[in-house]
């Protein structure tokens, strides 16, 4: 299966010298989903920016469908990649129509066309643009902004999916049906996602390959379906913390 991203020996540092990222190099097959797990300030985030030059590497390369991110125009470069977060991001002046619409119409998209394809993806992430539409993002729940978040960044049909911890403020059943969603859709779309999330249930869901930081390095690049089973023993601390995180928090519920 050919890459649609690489990283080719990624380093990122601080202009005071502190290591972000080291020696990074793995590829996201097209299609395929593949989740970055590790502790908050793993570089993550970091990483995941260089897909879309948010974050420039001090050293190495980042190549998106066999080209160098650098050589592209940036804004050519962005308008083929969705990046969805976790606050979403909507502008909060304008209808969830409009906020769906504001990639394609700036991309030089017909009003009429946009329209159409904003209510095709309101339709496909759960919100009847008859009932949705026309409202404002404070009118919304926070699953409902983030179905809005979801459709706006699919909407000028961008090969390639950033998701940065996009489920992450919503309650249990809420995150639940979200993940329902964006695995039926991206079986429908085959869409290249890169997704960021602390849950490892989320990430061997959703994910074909799993990919652990720790500080900045890479500790493993494993198919989803072997990470429960590896031998690498950061790996198996990774599983045991998860697990007892989710039943301590049990615990406190209870």
């Amino acid at each position: 299966m050919p890459a649609a991203i690489e990283f080719r020996n990624v380093s990122v540092r601080t202009p005071q010298g502190r290591v972000l990222l080291e020696g990074i190099s793995f590829s996201v097959g097209q299609g395929t989903t593949t989740a970055l797990l590790g502790r908050s300030g793993s570089g993550k985030t970091t990483l995941l920016r260089t897909v879309n030059r948010m974050v420039e590497p001090t050293s190495g390369e980042v190549v998106v469908n066999g080209k160098d991110v650098r050589d592209y125009d940036l804004i050519e470069l962005r308008r083929g990649i969705g990046y969805v977060i976790q606050e979403t991001g909507l502008f909060p002046h304008i209808t969830v129509e409009r906020n769906v619409t504001v990639v394609p119409e700036i991309s030089g998209a017909k009003r009429s066309h946009s329209r159409k394809r904003s209510h095709e993806l309101l339709s496909n992430v759960g919100l009847e643009p008859s009932n949705f539409a026309h409202r404002y993002p404070h009118q919304l729940s926070g699953g409902q902004r983030q179905r809005v978040g979801l459709a706006r960044a699919l909407a000028a049909e961008p090969p390639i999916l950033l998701m940065d911890e996009a489920f992450g403020a919503l309650d249990p059943l809420t995150r639940a049906e979200m993940q329902d969603m964006l695995r039926d859709l991206l079986a429908r779309f085959r869409k290249t996602v890169l997704l960021i999330t602390h849950n490892l249930d989320e990430a061997l869901y959703l994910a074909s390959q799993i990919v652990l930081l720790d500080h900045g390095r890479l500790v493993a690049c494993v198919d989803a379906a072997d990470f429960l089973t590896s031998g690498n023993p950061e790996v198996e601390e990774y599983v045991r913390a998860f697990r007892r995180g989710e039943r301590e928090a049990e615990e406190a519920e209870s």
